[in-house]
């Protein structure tokens, strides 16, 4: 899994998802040595942005099981689950389901509004291995088009996103495996509405009424750091900055500041693996 290929979050979990199984993704280059399958759990504390624009934090402690899977078409790997369409040494293509939990919180910009919903995401992506980079690293690049759904609403069609993504990934003697990422995040207007519109019904005097649009949602700029500590247990860390300045809703009530963050940490266990490797 990898940091997420996402539409906007609305949860302090689904980045931390995301991060966790990043780390827990950079393994040695040489994919044949991976296990076909693992399975463990991880736990971590986070604190998010509620959403790109928002003055709140969400905070969140998490524990969960995990499961990854690196068949040649069937993968259950990174930030989605699966089938790759197409592989060649330099792109890949691939249709995956991806998830993200919603936001219960009560924020104070969206009070008495309808709260945002826990959203899968399903469509295809291009991913671009652009060779070797700075002290033995890897370029990536990942174009992601996906269709999102709200599952708390009856898996209503909340529109759809696109976020072009350069990623640098680094493995160093030491021990250390890190990541950095920068991102837009580009959205149609009826996914933008589930974020940003403010109907008359939902105005007020300190919340005026707000046709949303499409087009760029953020701006994003995230890193992952993880180290072995055993052959069973792995840290992790991460932090991601997003910034809706020259947003096509930049101006939206809902948007109380232009720039916020994300800091979480995480520890990983695997407690079984296949003897079987990959053939990727």
């Amino acid at each position: 899994m990898n940091t997420p290929s996402t539409p906007v979050r609305t949860s302090a979990c689904a980045f931390a998802l995301a991060a966790c199984t990043s780390a827990m993704a950079q393994q040695p280059p040489d994919a044949t040595a991976q296990p076909l399958w693992e399975l463990g759990a991880f736990t971590l504390g986070v604190s998010q942005q509620a959403y790109p624009g928002s003055d709140q934090q969400v905070k969140r402690a998490l524990a969960l099981p995990f499961f990854i899977y690196r068949g040649e078409v069937l993968r259950a790997d990174r930030d989605a689950v699966g089938l790759r369409a197409f592989k060649t040494p330099d792109f890949e293509v691939d249709i995956g389901l991806a998830g993200a939990f919603g936001s219960n919180a009560e924020l104070d910009a969206r009070r008495g509004m309808r709260k945002l919903g826990t959203l899968v995401e399903v469509g295809p992506r291009l991913k671009w291995n652009l060779g070797e980079g700075p002290g033995n690293g890897r370029w990536r690049a990942e174009f992601p088009l996906r269709a999102v759904f709200d599952l708390s609403d009856g898996a209503a069609h909340r529109g759809l996103s696109f976020e072009p993504k350069l990623i640098f990934e680094r493995r160093s003697p030491s021990g250390w495996a890190y990541s950095a990422s920068v991102s837009a995040i580009v959205a149609d207007r009826k996914l933008a509405r589930t974020f940003y519109e403010v109907t008359p019904a939902e105005a007020t005097a300190q919340r005026a009424a707000y046709s949303a649009s499409s087009g760029l949602v953020s701006w994003r700029l995230g890193t992952t750091v993880s180290r072995s500590l055993s052959p069973d247990w792995r840290l992790f860390g991460f932090a991601r900055l997003d910034t809706v300045a020259g947003a096509a809703n930049e101006s939206s009530p809902l948007v109380r500041q232009k720039t916020g963050g994300s800091v979480g940490v995480g520890v990983v266990y695997t407690f079984a693996r296949s003897e079987q490797r990959a053939r990727d």
